[in-house]
């Protein structure tokens, strides 16, 4: 079996849902849309490949908005295109953040801003545990998503949805895929002064990050097998 990452930047490592997947047996294939030169002028041109050569379609995070057509329209349209495409064709979709905002749009549903900002460590409520645990998962994301026809909202808090299903996919708010490198990685590249603008301690939030590894990543797993075992049924 092989899987497809859409990294939609160069600071965003698959992290341990590769690993997880390549645990299960997948081939895992990873593609970059916005490349470190282009970071910071993101409208590129870019072509996704077949998602018919894949088992299951990863699109992952973004600092973009998953609205914003005026800064990535260039490959936003074509990547929404794209998944719904996919889910057309009965291949599965595990969206995360970004990419769970583009399968809303791409079944229906409407992505802007959200009512305020998730940063950080958040508790979410569940109503499947077994497919998504109520966490900690790791947020950091500004925009949400109005639920699609047909889609069961499986998770939410008070500032937005967190995980829904529409058949064989799967999309989720937080980000699974988060280490402490990862996040690193963020904050060098403006999101300590996003971290400092809502009010938190960058450094601080690290150091949580840190000593939450190891218990994220246990999570981060039951997600996934749960997911493919129930969800996409591979």
């Amino acid at each position: 079996m092989k899987a497809l990452f859409v990294q939609h930047d160069h600071i965003s490592p698959t992290g341990p849902v590769a690993e997880r997947l390549a645990q299960r047996g997948f081939d895992v294939e990873s593609v970059v849309v916005v490349d470190a030169e282009n970071f910071h002028s993101p409208n590129v041109d870019f072509s996704f490949p077949d998602a018919g050569d894949y088992d299951l379609l990863v699109p992952m995070g973004a600092p973009w908005g998953a609205w914003d057509d005026a800064s990535i329209g260039r490959w936003l349209q074509p990547e929404i295109a794209w998944i719904r495409d996919a889910i057309d064709r009965d291949i599965p979709v595990l969206g995360i953040c970004f990419g769970g905002q583009l399968i809303a749009r791409a079944l229906g549903g409407v992505v802007g801003p959200a009512r305020k900002a998730e940063i950080g460590w958040t508790a979410i409520h569940s109503d499947d545990p077994s497919l998504v645990s109520s966490g900690p998962w790791f947020q950091f994301h500004y925009d949400s998503w109005t639920l699609p026809a047909g889609a069961t909202e499986i998770a939410r808090n008070s500032v937005a949805s967190q995980a829904f299903r529409y058949g064989r996919t799967l999309a989720v708010q937080f980000h699974p895929e988060l280490t402490a490198g990862t996040l690193e990685g963020w904050l060098r590249e403006g999101g300590a002064e996003q971290v400092s603008d809502d009010g938190q301690d960058a450094d601080a939030l690290l150091a949580h990050t840190m000593a939450e590894e190891r218990d994220a990543a246990a999570r981060t797993v039951a997600l996934i097998d749960a997911y493919l075992d129930r969800v996409a049924k591979l």
